[in-house]
């Protein structure tokens, strides 16, 4: 067709509007033409609209018969493909550059939805060079998982990716979550107007600390796991019938309260609350004199808790720990160990659960 090596030509003089003028012409008298398509996906190319191009050369690779169209449409996927690669890492580059930038951080993927996860999964193994099927297991539908433990000026460009590619994630430098401060919490000496509390700080002194519950940004609730050492007899075994297995014999339940003004984290735990000491909750049962003396700490938990959540009104909570929890202790250990979990809690054998809790929390008040 006389007029496709006119396009061509006009597209090597880099004359994109007359260019685009003839494609449109072509593409409303020869709308199935393969070649027409081949050359709006290649306009495109040019005009540096990469992903409608891509769109172009997928679907003729999809339709095509013609072996010509097929080859061009496949160079024209490859050359993208080293467009995108070459851009990215230039970009990593630039911002390693800047020594801030090289500072160790985490690249964190958040649920998607699943009418979004088919667009989701061909965009992250695109930007990522990695396979369909990877991505679809980095993406899930609850909760938050690590993607990439790196430099912060690295995974800053992969977010930025994938935030234009519609995937949502973020990102947090390591140095900034060790300057959150916690302070663990002993008991109440008082709750209202004011919150007056009894604490222990990173440097395990003990004081006192009040604050207004309207500086309450956010309300992060777990359960970590306690476990214990128990005896496995399986008589199908040919060795080892009786082998030791650690068994979850319990779970703490914690309770972190942001002040984002104070950079500061109040946590609560129901392992050393000191319940008998500073204000007395009521426990709302319809036996009350009975249950004085054989209230469980279960249950004076769950007052606290109510106690706190009517101070605290519409506060967001998040309690979408435990997958992340579970994905987390699986995968970065090394990550974890370098984490102090400012979490007290007797344990007969150790866990990552702990510094994964603090891991989450303070991920949570960085991005709130």
């Amino acid at each position: 067709m006389k007029e496709i090596k006119e396009v061509a030509t006009l597209l090597e003089q880099k004359n994109y509007q007359q260019a685009a003028k003839l494609l449109k012409k072509l593409q409303k008298e020869h709308p199935q033409n393969l070649w027409v398509q081949l050359y709006i996906g290649r306009w495109y190319e040019e005009i540096d609209k990469l992903e409608s191009a891509e769109k172009f050369y997928r679907k003729l690779l999809k339709d095509a018969t013609n072996p010509q169209v097929v080859i061009q449409a496949r160079l024209g996927l490859k050359r993208i493909e080293n467009i995108e690669k070459n851009r990215q890492q230039q970009a990593i580059a630039a911002a390693k550059s800047d020594p801030k930038n090289t500072e160790p951080g985490l690249l964190i993927l958040e649920p998607i939805s699943k009418e979004n996860k088919q667009e989701a999964v061909k965009n992250l193994a695109r930007i990522m060079k990695i396979d369909p099927y990877s991505a679809r297991m980095q993406l899930q539908n609850r909760g938050w998982r690590i993607y990439r433990v790196g430099a912060i000026g690295e995974l800053k460009v992969y977010g930025e990716e994938m935030l234009q590619a519609g995937i949502p994630v973020f990102w947090a430098k390591i140095s900034d979550i060790e300057k959150i401060h916690i302070f663990r919490v002993q008991y109440f000496q008082s709750i209202s107007p004011q919150a007056n509390i009894v604490c222990l700080n990173e440097q395990e002194q003990m004081g006192s600390l009040s604050f207004d519950w309207s500086e309450v940004v956010a309300k992060v609730e777990g359960l970590l796991p306690i476990f214990m050492d128990a005896m496995d007899y399986d008589p199908r075994r040919r060795s080892q019938k009786i082998r030791h297995k650690k068994m979850t014999q319990d779970y703490a339940n914690i309770l972190d309260l942001h002040l984002s003004s104070r950079r500061s984290i109040i946590r609560f735990c129901d392992q050393n609350y000191q319940y008998q000491k500073g204000i007395t909750l009521k426990i709302q049962t319809q036996e009350q004199s009975l249950l004085t003396l054989q209230t469980t700490n279960r249950s004076k938990w769950n007052e606290l808790v109510n106690t706190i959540d009517q101070k605290l009104g519409k506060v967001q909570t998040w309690s979408d720990f435990t997958p992340f929890g579970e994905v987390t202790c699986r995968d970065y250990t090394q990550l974890l160990s370098r984490l102090k979990s400012h979490i007290d809690i007797s344990r007969k054998i150790e866990t990552m659960w702990d510094p994964a809790f603090q891991l989450y929390s303070s991920l949570v008040f960085l991005k709130t």
